[in-house]
């Protein structure tokens, strides 16, 4: 048994290695597999290759920062009482604001800070969740992220991700927490965007070095093909100037992480695109909190594109925004949410992915909750009580889920929930709707695999999810 255990931790190594070796070398995923069918086997070339799994990026908005995301996807009710309503946290005029229908017959409300418009057409792409329950000035709050029995939905995702292999499957940015779920692995934890980098040239040498160790030496085949795998690797790359760096896997180690971190690194053109600088290379207005969020995104593409992380969970702007609509050091907020939104998503559609030839929008979630949205209906002091102490939750499912508001709050602080078998509003139980909501985000994740999402929600939620 232990021995069947460490062949398993070899082989997954061969795997992390041999795409770790190909992103740095530029090697496509295709010739990879190549490589891997006559170096370690066939299996072993499928394990590398596959991709069942979509790619998530979960973004944690606490300490009040997920109301700023109602200015981007308000309440429908809402955004229809202005601007006769004053107090409604929805500024915009009737000519901004348009009313889209979502493919389960739902409506979402967009106006000019919604981002991902381009990709809209006359459709929502965005699901909003009322789900869970108000937990004002939490960084970390638990009611949606951990309502399937205590596991964490950020987990929940990194476990279903780890039949789509990567270098290291899940990292969370911060303070953030990645949770616990049976079979998750642990997190890289990076306390900044600009730290990812590094940490794959830490993670090459981790990967070389848990080859070489003389344990697993038992197990020549795999020891072998780890050596065969780079020297065709280092062919197929044409590169002759890299064959000296074979002595070793060690050595080689070091010269993949260089070159993973130049793959990885920030450039003025993407800081440029995400709005952190201007077209002339100067600072823009952005605000610190929104660009670091940026920065972060910038490398995640990246990573996700070389096949280096499955999942990245990451904080937004936590600055309680009471005086929203006073301050005008914030005034720009949900406009600069939106750029760098809007950059991410073309930047992942401008990218593509060398094992399957399809833009890597296809194939992200994206999911954003916080503690408290604040109550929409209070434009002068913003405050964190809610109706009904209710949550919400937008997800970015790929076409997986049902677009459009599940639940509601209205103009005179009612609140509606949904039934998950049906989609249907009906009263609210935050517990509910966030099993519902966690449960959809499983599925698209797992791209409609029920029978994988039943590892860790029994939930009938045939009404807000797309049948595959």
């Amino acid at each position: 048994m232990t021995r069947d255990r460490d062949r398993d931790i070899t082989r997954r190594a061969l795997i992390q290695w041999g795409v770790a070796a190909s992103a740095a070398l530029g090697v496509s995923k295709s010739r990879l597999a190549d490589i891997f069918e006559r170096t370690a086997g066939k299996h072993v070339a499928e394990a590398a290759t596959a991709l069942p799994t979509k790619r998530s990026v979960h973004i944690r908005a606490g300490n009040g920062g997920i109301a700023w995301y109602t200015l981007l996807w308000p309440h429908n009710d809402i955004a229809a009482a202005a601007p006769n309503n004053p107090v409604t946290t929805w500024p915009h005029a009737p000519a901004q604001t348009r009313v889209l229908n979502g493919d389960g017959g739902n409506k979402l409300t967009t106006g000019p800070n919604t981002p991902w418009m381009p990709l809209e057409g006359t459709g929502a792409t965005v699901t909003a969740f009322m789900a869970g329950s108000n937990e004002a000035h939490v960084q970390n709050p638990n009611s949606i992220a951990r309502s399937l029995n205590g596991n964490s939905m950020f987990a929940i995702a990194s476990v279903l991700q780890q039949a789509s292999p990567t270098v290291i499957p899940v990292i969370t940015v911060d303070d953030v927490q990645l949770g616990t779920a049976p079979g998750s692995p642990r997190a890289a934890v990076v306390p900044t965007g600009l730290d990812i980098v590094g940490l794959f040239n830490s993670a090459a040498s981790r990967a070389g070095g848990l080859l070489e160790r003389a344990k697993y030496a038992n197990h020549a085949d795999l020891y072998r093909a780890h050596f065969e795998t780079l020297a065709a690797l280092n062919r197929a790359s044409g590169r002759s100037t890299t064959r000296d760096s074979y002595a070793t896997a060690r050595s080689a180690a070091g010269f993949l992480g260089q070159n993973l971190a130049a793959k990885l690194a920030i450039q003025p053109a993407d800081e440029i695109a995400y709005g952190i600088k201007n077209a002339d290379g100067t600072p823009s207005t952005m605000r610190s909190e929104v660009a670091a969020m940026a920065r972060t995104l910038i490398v995640t593409a990246k990573a996700f594109q070389l096949h280096l992380t499955s999942s990245v969970v990451l904080p937004s702007v936590r600055d309680d925004p009471h005086d929203a609509f006073t301050n005008p050091a914030k005034a720009t907020t949900a406009a600069d949410l939106k750029k760098v939104l809007d950059a991410f998503m073309a930047d992942l559609r401008g990218r593509t992915d060398d094992a399957t030839g399809a833009p890597l929008s296809d194939d992200i979630v994206i999911t954003i909750e916080g503690d408290t949205p604040k109550n929409p209906n209070d434009r002068t002091n913003w405050l964190d009580d809610t109706p009904a102490n209710s949550n919400w939750m937008y997800v970015y499912g790929g076409g997986l889920l049902k677009t459009g508001w599940f639940g509601s709050v209205n103009r005179s602080n009612t609140v509606k929930g949904f039934d998950p078998a049906s989609g249907a509003a009906t009263s609210y139980d935050g517990d509910v709707g966030a099993q519902a909501a966690v449960a959809a985000v499983a599925y698209a994740i797992s791209k409609g695999d029920k029978r994988r999402v039943q590892d860790f929600a029994r939930l009938d939620i045939s009404g807000i999810v797309n049948a595959v």
